[in-house]
């Protein structure tokens, strides 16, 4: 089944501080991941897994290469849907989960502040499956140091892509500028949609 890339045109001239241009260059990229994914899971499907192995086959390198432009792909949709030019709030259900693990949301920003500083990569906030916590994610590539059993409630992309052609290597600009542009309405929806279909599968077993 093939991926389709999302439009995310309704943002340009509505985040304060990243321009058309960055915004058009930063879709381009999101829809090039979307185009390379669908190429090799479609050169999947027709491979010979029989030639399988560890120093080089087509089909394990496919599978090794699989996880880069998917995760790419659906991270920078997660990205496009939490960004907003309006200011929200994050819901009080989301907001009391944010105070028991960082303190507070100022808090949780100083520590989101601090993670986009040192991550080459993205930065998500992340609801555990394990354990109900809420935990900042630093991945400094698209497929590695995602943590197991964990549902992303927000994701803040920290490439360079992102914002150079609008603060050149002033990178800390650019923070400032995400995160006031995070549309915690859609991450409090996020919240509530895993939290309930967490209750429910207990509920289940």
């Amino acid at each position: 089944m093939p991926h389709f890339a999302k439009n995310f045109d309704h943002l340009i001239g509505q985040i304060h501080g990243l321009s058309e241009k960055q915004l058009q260059a930063h879709f381009g990229l999101y829809q090039g991941y979307v185009k390379k994914i669908n190429e090799i899971e479609e050169k999947l499907s027709a491979s010979d897994s029989s030639t399988a192995n560890y120093s080089y086959s087509e089909y394990s390198e496919l599978q090794r290469r699989r996880a880069v432009p998917f995760n790419g792909a659906y991270l920078h949709q997660l990205y496009f849907e939490n960004l907003s030019g309006e200011k929200t709030e994050p819901s009080p259900e989301l907001h009391k989960a944010i105070e028991h693990q960082f303190g507070s949301l100022d808090q949780w920003m100083t520590h989101a502040t601090a993670d986009l500083t040192s991550a080459h990569g993205w930065v998500l906030l992340i609801r555990s499956r394990m354990d109900g916590l809420l935990r900042n994610d630093m991945i400094e590539e698209h497929h590695r140091g995602v943590l197991i059993e964990s549902d992303i409630l927000l994701a803040l992309d920290g490439w360079e892509h992102a914002y150079m052609i609008d603060y050149g290597t002033s990178k800390a600009d650019y923070i400032k500028i995400l995160l006031h542009s995070i549309n915690w309405e859609v991450v409090s929806r996020r919240f509530e949609a895993y939290t309930k279909a967490h209750q429910m599968l207990r509920i289940a077993a």
